[in-house]
């Protein structure tokens, strides 16, 4: 398999806060969309969310799950075309579960995102032979 290099690229930060019943998808494709973002991540997260939308690993369907829940981490890439993140959260009992985030998710009291773009590349998902999902491709700007 060979990979090949991009350039570093320098980045930009943005701050933003998700309020009380606003879901989570919905709120970052707004955010990526009006700041034009082609290659950002999730550099850091803090918050609660009482719907969890999580597709766990090797699994088809979607899990739904609704409670008090704390987010441990939410990590993974964003760009105008789609995402991929990954959610771990904690329950009241401090019992952890986490996969692949999927629309439906919805903040409880907070969710502070810290989200980073690299500006000397973009993102894009095209498919993948060797997975069969759509999967990060790199470019230059």
């Amino acid at each position: 398999m060979t990979t090949s290099h991009l350039p570093s690229s320098e980045a930009r930060f943005y701050a933003l806060r998700l309020l009380p019943g606003q879901e989570v998808f919905t709120q970052l494709h707004a955010f990526v969309n009006q700041h034009q973002l082609q290659a950002a991540w999730i550099a850091g997260c803090t918050g609660s969310l009482t719907d969890i939308a999580l597709r766990y690993a090797g699994q088809e369907e979607t899990t739904l799950l609704s409670g008090t829940y704390e987010v441990i981490s939410l990590s993974g890439t964003l760009e105008l075309t789609g995402e991929h993140l990954h959610l771990s959260v904690s329950d009241p009992k401090g019992a952890m579960l986490g996969g692949h985030m999927m629309p439906g998710c919805t903040v409880r009291t907070t969710l502070e995102l810290v989200i980073g773009e690299l500006t000397a590349v973009a993102f894009n998902r095209q498919p993948c032979a060797i997975s069969t999902y759509d999967e990060l491709v790199i470019s230059p700007r």
